[in-house]
């Protein structure tokens, strides 16, 4: 049995977890929810050994440990999948599976590959990668690699296996695999610590559900027979649920964004929609239905092979991301905000403001420090980005707080066309309910255009006035009408569910 006993752990300014107790037994999945900034990552950071208690202890069978590194939980047959992305990605898939186990298959200094790769195939199997065992890493997809990482944790026969949002990055069937993967293991006896938002697969997968709020333990319960409702009051200390947000205040005359007969040899032919002032719109469809990949070719990061996009009636000629903002006003809030949205290392001042230096500059071409500043404090202030101050840097926010950092750097530039791509992934609940309501105000409010990419149905329904259903790089459906009535979900479900069938 793992116990953690009277944790307790402080940062500067920051009480991260106060005289936490939690036990967890063999052969069991354990839940660990909450808010971003409850606690949950100092937690399992203490467990890994990367992080020292200031007070309590870590108890395995009995005995306290004595964790001053994650090598030292490894040598307790502790081990964890982190939510980031941790590879070497010019080694090969073999070589990143067994990279801490290299020693097995060292002898005189050489290395045996041929043993190595053909036991990095059994975990390849295991977890269904489906890729050759030599591939270079750097060639898989954001979902590969997080399978890539789980595979290196099982071939590590570990006693207790932490997974950290496992599944933020994966698609329907992969995820069902891991799923299963962990019914596996928890029938050979491993303990599993699972850190999910994802409500319904806690309650799906998980025995047991341990809630923490503002650094405090708020209890232990059985999953069996727990609600998605009854966590949810556990974890914001209220009740929460999708409400009919109204209409949006959506100009039909005047179309910001408009795209004729858009192609990409390989990809996409016809394409054509329009997008109009103060409209969301949902581009729907499952994870490489080529969502992303349009929003790619409409900001430049990708070329289109034939077709036209229109910004407010006028032709465009867009190269580059740089075209895409700072000539026709359009900004694109990414999925991936930790490797492509921010700059984790650096200040919110900095990455709020990085999109508007150019018009910050004096004539000295110094940039204004107080314009700046202002810039900054505003834009905190306009979307609740709650932090120490501008200063502070961006990877020490929790997930919430990053994502309205990501999307207060395009809002600073003026944008009034807002590509926004898997917003609310990986965040809490009070998170997701917060960047909702800035989506809504941002075009009910401010009369922004906005395309909403998701995976999650609620939140399309819940946002979008106008829905395009995404299958095999084709636009297969469109569902209209929300914005003039009241709607059912399962109405709004059903019609999507249809156009993917």
């Amino acid at each position: 049995m793992l116990e953690i006993r009277n944790i307790s752990k402080a940062f500067p300014g920051v009480q991260a977890l106060s005289d936490v107790s939690v036990e967890f037994l063999p052969g069991e999945i354990h839940a660990l929810v909450g808010e971003n900034g409850a606690g949950k990552s100092t937690l399992i950071k203490i467990i890994a050994g990367i992080y020292t208690p200031d007070e309590g202890s870590v108890h395995l069978d009995g005995k306290k440990l004595k964790l001053s590194s994650y090598s030292d939980a490894i040598e307790h047959s502790i081990n964890i999948v982190n939510q980031e992305i941790q590879v070497i990605p010019k080694s090969s898939v073999a070589e990143n599976i067994m990279l801490d186990k290299m020693k097995r298959y060292t002898k005189l200094g050489k290395i045996d590959w041929q043993r190595l790769n053909q036991d990095a195939r059994q975990y390849i199997a295991e977890v269904e990668l489906g890729v050759a065992e030599t591939l270079p890493t750097n060639e898989l997809s954001t979902a590969q690699k997080q399978l890539l990482m789980i595979a290196r944790a099982i071939s590590a026969n570990a006693r207790v296996l932490i997974l950290d949002e496992p599944t933020s990055s994966l698609t329907q069937h992969e995820t069902e695999t891991l799923l299963q993967i962990l019914g596996k293991l928890k029938k050979q006896g491993v303990t599993i610590l699972f850190v999910s938002h994802k409500l319904e697969e806690v309650l799906k997968i998980c025995d047991k559900v341990t809630v923490l709020r503002d650094g405090y333990k708020i209890g232990t319960r059985d999953a069996n027979g727990l609600t998605k409702e009854d966590i949810v009051t556990m974890m914001i200390g209220r009740s929460s649920h999708n409400e009919y947000l109204g209409s949006l205040n959506i100009n039909r005359e005047q179309v910001t964004l408009e795209v004729r007969n858009l192609k990409q040899y390989g990809k996409f032919s016809g394409i054509n929609f329009k997008l109009h002032k103060g409209e969301i719109l949902g581009f729907y469809g499952l994870v490489g239905s080529g969502r992303t990949e349009l929003a790619q070719l409409l900001i430049g990061e990708a070329a289109k092979d034939g077709g036209e996009i229109f910004v407010n009636g006028k032709p465009t000629n867009i190269r580059s991301m740089a075209d895409s903002l700072y000539k026709y006003g359009m900004g694109y809030v990414s999925e991936d905000r930790k490797e492509k949205g921010l700059i984790l290392d650096a200040t919110i001042n900095t990455n709020i403001t990085i999109t508007v230096w150019n018009k910050l500059l004096t004539a000295l071409r110094a940039i204004d420090l107080r314009r700046k500043d202002a810039t900054t404090e505003k834009m905190m202030q306009d979307v609740d980005i709650r932090a120490t101050g501008p200063e502070q840097i961006v990877r020490r926010l929790s997930g919430g707080n990053q994502q309205k950092v990501s999307i207060s750097k395009w809002l600073a530039a003026g944008c009034d066309i807002l590509i926004v791509d898997e917003p609310t992934i990986g965040v809490d609940i009070g998170a997701k309910e917060a960047i909702h309501k800035l989506i809504w105000n941002l075009a009910k409010e401010e009369g922004k255009s906005i395309i909403l990419i998701s995976s999650d149905m609620p939140e399309m329904i819940n946002l979008a006035r106008r829905i395009l259903v995404f299958k095999d790089f084709h636009i297969v459906g469109e569902v209209s009408g929300l914005n003039e009535r009241e709607f059912h979900y399962d109405e709004v479900s059903h019609s999507i569910g249809q156009f993917l069938a």
